[in-house]
């Protein structure tokens, strides 16, 4: 069986259009999938993932707070670009607007610009309901239960009585000094002395008259 040449013309023309057809579909479709920029933002850090960029040429990317710090200066990077950690974003009790430039080394079109918004970071930990304070009370008295076994106290010997010292003249058994005798009778002797002087002088006295 002879095949015409008019087919084998055919069948080539018609494989080369197919050819070309499949390979503007992959270029077509190359550029949807490359340089694919991706960032999160949160109330207190940014994410940054960009990939499917040219490696061929110097791309640069730059994170900052708008009217603000710069959290990410201009950095170089190829192929890909990760944020090791997240980007921390300075305290704040209101929005902050975070920007991000992506200039792409081929081509103005894949470069972006961006901003996104970071809310104010909500506190986990409820606030403690503070309580009202209550009166103290007086702790109640408890009356100590008896001692099954009394206690023993420990008697106090009482001291023995010092006894005199051999030196010292002996009391009488009153109490009084031995010299008591001597001065009363000095005492009387005055006493008659002085009768027998005032006996006289009357005496005296009577005889004259």
């Amino acid at each position: 069986m002879t095949i015409p040449r008019r087919s084998w013309r055919g069948a080539g023309a018609f494989a080369a259009a197919a050819v070309v057809g499949l390979a503007g579909g992959v270029i077509s479709a190359a550029p949807a999938a490359a340089h694919t920029p991706t960032w999160v933002v949160t109330c207190s850090d940014v994410s940054v993932d960009l990939t499917a960029y040219s490696s061929d040429v110097a791309n640069t990317v730059t994170v900052s707070v708008v009217g603000g710090k710069e959290l990410l200066p201009a950095t170089t990077f190829g192929r890909e670009f990760h944020t090791k950690t997240p980007l921390q974003l300075p305290a704040h009790d209101k929005e902050l607007t975070i920007r991000l430039v992506v200039k792409a080394g081929d081509g103005e079109k894949f470069s972006r610009d961006e901003t996104k918004q970071a809310p104010v970071c909500k506190d986990s930990t409820p606030s403690p309901t503070p309580t009202e304070a209550k009166p103290t009370e007086p702790p109640a008295t408890q009356t100590p239960e008896p001692s099954a076994t009394p206690s023993e106290t420990a008697t106090e010997t009482a001291p023995a009585p010092a006894e005199p010292s051999p030196s010292a003249p002996d009391l009488a058994e009153t109490g009084s000094s031995s010299a008591t005798p001597v001065i009363g009778g000095a005492a009387i002797a005055v006493l008659l002395a002085g009768g027998g002087i005032l006996w006289s002088v009357r005496k005296r006295r009577s005889a004259q008259h």
